[in-house]
């Protein structure tokens, strides 16, 4: 079984090498040219004809629709259509939808991990769909992950990726006043982290975003903007109108797009605080 990967950002790019280095990448694709990529397609469409299974890693719905539209028409009986965008469940039902009625069958597969975690084979994803699916599925997507939980159906795991979004950017805020609170008292990074290292509060994102908050350093690892857009898809799902923190973060991610930062790591929050 081959795999196609088609969106070549920060960790669709990582994940296709990996597939590569495995021999299971049959094609790649991304809206901007990358013609010197490994198995490099000049089209979508090519990608699908190549490769048994199609990994979709894009921006947003709207970026799906777009790749759908085109690759729709040439999928059928045999291909299988692996979508790892963070997408609102609603989405999830549409293009679910498009893909079955053409034959082919559709695994709804948000991950969890940036870019480091990527690097290392280290993503885990969040399944949702047809049990005999995710078995058959599971050797390639083993390539690139450590981790493959099965949370129900399709709408469910595209749901649970957004609480877990939730979840980090709230710590993110979190971590990035007590951080500020400390600083303005005059206690160094150093005995801060050391403090947190063992107290209840400290967490994987906490381990992964100190170097980051200590040396300053903010280059993407997961974007304000991508942050900010599943903050805003997650406000849009019936019974959410009314979470303060989900309000806050998106609110604050908003602000720091509007700073300058979109395409900074989502720990540039801190900068708001000056």
């Amino acid at each position: 079984m081959k795999i196609g990967v088609i969106g070549l950002g920060i960790i669709g790019s990582v994940w296709a090498r990996h597939y590569e280095a495995a021999g299971k990448l049959a094609g790649a694709w991304n809206r901007t040219p990358q013609p010197g990529f490994p198995f490099w397609m000049d089209s979508p469409e090519s990608v699908v004809s190549a490769a048994d299974v199609v990994q979709i890693v894009v921006a947003d719905p709207p970026a799906v629709r777009t790749v759908l539209g085109r690759i729709v028409p040439v999928l059928g009986p045999g291909k299988i259509v692996v979508q790892s965008s963070t997408i609102d469940p609603q989405s999830s039902e549409e293009f679910r939808a498009l893909v079955v009625t053409r034959g082919a069958r559709y695994l709804e597969a948000p991950f969890t991990g940036s870019k480091p975690a990527a690097e290392q084979g280290q993503s885990i994803f969040y399944l949702g769909g047809d049990a005999a699916l995710i078995a058959e599925l599971d050797p390639l997507l083993a390539i690139i992950s450590t981790a493959r939980f099965h949370i129900g159906d399709h709408q469910q795991a595209a749901t649970l990726k957004l609480a877990m979004n939730l979840n980090i950017a709230a710590q993110m805020q979190a971590l990035s006043e007590a951080l500020v609170l400390a600083r303005r008292a005059g206690i160094a990074d150093e005995v801060f982290f050391g403090a947190l290292g063992k107290n209840a509060g400290y967490s994987g994102l906490t381990k992964l975003k100190e170097p980051k908050l200590r040396a300053g350093d903010f280059a993407p690892q997961f974007s304000v903007k991508h942050m900010l857009k599943d903050m805003r898809l997650a406000s849009r799902i019936n019974g959410c109108e009314d979470f303060p923190v989900l309000d806050t973060v998106r609110d604050r991610l908003a602000a720091a797009e509007r700073a300058g930062w979109a395409d900074e790591d989502f720990s540039a929050l801190i900068k708001l605080l000056g």
